[in-house]
């Protein structure tokens, strides 16, 4: 006798839960896609700087180098306590034990300008080894949260206008998806300090005066999420 009042209770609450279901899937709704974007303009670049005696042929000695590099950078404004990590040294160094053959930094600095100022005038010191290694932006999380808000905002909007559409309003939001776990921007060209080495050493031809030798484009962050709304008469 327990057991058929217990099926019986367990096949009462399915067909409640199957109703509901039907009820929600036949709840007359409008389902739109929501985005946004927005144009950044980045704040950090991280360069790598290697320095390697093997480019002045053995002439300069890689800590003669790291001296005028820093005494330069020092010059130019960077602060090098903060700025300027020391990444790693080569094996050789430890081979040689008298010399480094090759040093390693990483170096944060704030605009594009200080980046050319910067790539110029280690390029006078004969450290040319200069790359880009990351390009981003110092409230980048917020940004991020601002414009993932913005792309909900444009999914009501959009439901909005669609229901008017037809003579109807939104209701209640009761469905988003958002797939956007960790939206990366889109970067600048990274070819920039390359192009900027090939205008020095002659490969190409020399960049007019409108032209800058390093140009970074603008971070473009970009959301989409999907949205059901209630509509009602």
């Amino acid at each position: 006798m327990k057991r058929l009042i217990f099926m019986f209770a367990a096949l009462t609450m399915t067909l409640s839960l199957a109703a509901q279901n039907n009820n929600e899937e036949f709840q007359p709704n409008v389902q739109v896609n929501g985005r946004a974007e927005r144009m950044i303009t980045p704040n950090e670049f991280d360069l790598m700087i290697v320095i390697n005696e093997r480019d002045s042929k053995g002439k300069i000695t890689v800590e003669q180098q790291q001296k005028e590099m820093v005494s330069t950078l020092k010059r130019l404004g960077v602060d090098v306590e903060k700025q300027l990590t020391f990444a790693n040294l080569s094996s050789e160094f430890f081979k040689k034990k008298t010399s480094v053959a090759t040093a390693k930094y990483q170096l944060r600095l704030n605009s594009a300008a200080d980046v050319t100022r910067v790539w110029q005038a280690l390029n006078d010191l004969d450290i040319s080894n200069v790359s880009i290694l990351k390009v981003g932006h110092s409230d980048i999380e917020q940004l991020k949260s601002e414009v993932r808000r913005e792309a909900i905002i444009n999914a009501r909007e959009c439901a909005t206008q669609l229901a008017e559409a037809i003579g109807q309003k939104i209701g209640p939001c009761f469905y988003i998806y958002d797939s956007n776990y960790d939206v990366t921007p889109r970067f600048y060209n990274n070819m920039a300090v390359s192009r900027a080495k090939a205008y020095a050493d002659g490969a190409v031809e020399e960049a007019t005066e409108d032209e800058p030798a390093l140009e970074f484009k603008n971070l473009k962050l970009e959301y989409s999420v999907q949205a059901k709304f209630v509509l009602k008469l």
